[in-house]
């Protein structure tokens, strides 16, 4: 009796190239519509909250909710095969200590950082040129003349050097005042946060634009507004705990300093705070990203990334080091 012969059912040795799926989790369907005609990319919408949807094991490149809240680990205990974790916000305070192993990180710098930084000079301008007087003049029909300040042959500290310091820097130097870069290392034309104390005193004006990491809580701290000359503007831009609230309030009751905070500590501020009663501060609530191109920017920044993390081409925005 002959052998039966079986066919070969194993692929053409000629074949190499097998193409796999890229499973995306968006937070948003406007999200999964951003990233539409994308080849071989499946999206799936889950905004860490709700149950999740079948498949979601699959995910390997996940888009956080904007502005969320730090989500519980097991969320990302449902994503095994999870690589990448791609934010829109510049800050990873949030996300950062519960990023698995292995997982890249990935903010959304230069998404924000053209409003955030104009937020940030129109703060300095209002406060130089006592804008909430006059807007209280203008509520009560009164005509007062108002004295003002101007930036001409300031001194402006900008704590930051990345796309949101550079941009404060360079604003305001269009109207001669003279920047001074900080970051946590020095550089060409950056210096060392390290030696930040030394620089106080030559500074009519202080922006925060940096990360909060353990090195920058509570930078701004009671000796440090004390180093500032009198008169003083601390502008803060980037997290409420950077500033140390209790001796900002102080320094702000006495007089001495004012402030312009589109953050706080806490945040949001409680209706009852001492902050909202001091005369020589203006508050507004978080808003300096949240403009209405940000989305636009933040999508196109994800779209590329997607495309990138797809190639096994290198991510733009990574976080790693002492960040």
């Amino acid at each position: 009796m002959s052998p039966v012969c079986l066919p070969d059912l194993s692929p053409p040795k000629h074949v190499t190239n097998v193409i796999v799926m890229l499973t995306v989790c968006v937070p948003a369907e406007a999200d999964r519509d951003a990233l539409d005609g994308l080849a071989d990319v499946e999206v799936l919408v889950w905004n860490l909250t709700d149950p999740a949807p079948d498949g979601v094991g699959r995910t390997r490149f996940l888009l956080a909710p904007y502005m969320s809240a730090r989500p519980s680990p097991d969320v990302l205990d449902a994503m095994p095969d999870l690589e990448v974790i791609q934010l829109l916000s510049a800050g990873v305070d949030v996300w950062r200590p519960i990023v698995p192993d292995g997982v890249t990180l990935a903010n959304g710098r230069g998404v924000h950082g053209g409003s955030t930084a104009e937020l940030a000079v129109a703060g300095i301008l209002a406060s130089l040129h006592h804008l909430p007087s006059c807007f209280a003049q203008q509520r009560d029909r009164r005509w007062q003349r108002v004295g003002g300040d101007d930036l001409d042959d300031r001194n402006v500290l900008v704590l930051g050097a990345g796309d949101i310091g550079r941009k404060v820097a360079a604003a305001v130097e269009v109207f001669g005042a003279h920047a001074t870069l900080v970051a946590r290392t020095a550089r060409d034309d950056v210096r060392a946060l390290a030696d930040v104390s030394k620089l106080l005193g030559d500074h009519q004006i202080v922006v925060v634009a940096l990360p909060l990491t353990d090195e920058t809580r509570a930078l701004v701290d009671a000796p440090f507004l004390a180093a500032l000359p009198d008169g003083a503007l601390v502008v803060n831009i980037a997290r409420g705990p950077i500033v140390d609230t209790d001796a900002l309030l102080a320094e702000l009751t006495s007089g001495r300093l004012s402030a312009f905070l589109d953050v706080t500590d806490p945040e949001p501020l409680p209706e009852g705070h001492p902050l909202w009663s001091v005369p020589n501060v203006i508050i507004t609530p978080h808003v300096g990203g949240g403009t209405g191109g940000w989305y636009r920017r933040g999508m196109r920044l994800v779209r590329e990334q997607v495309e990138r993390f797809a190639k096994g081409e290198p991510l733009e925005n990574v976080v790693s080091g002492a960040y």
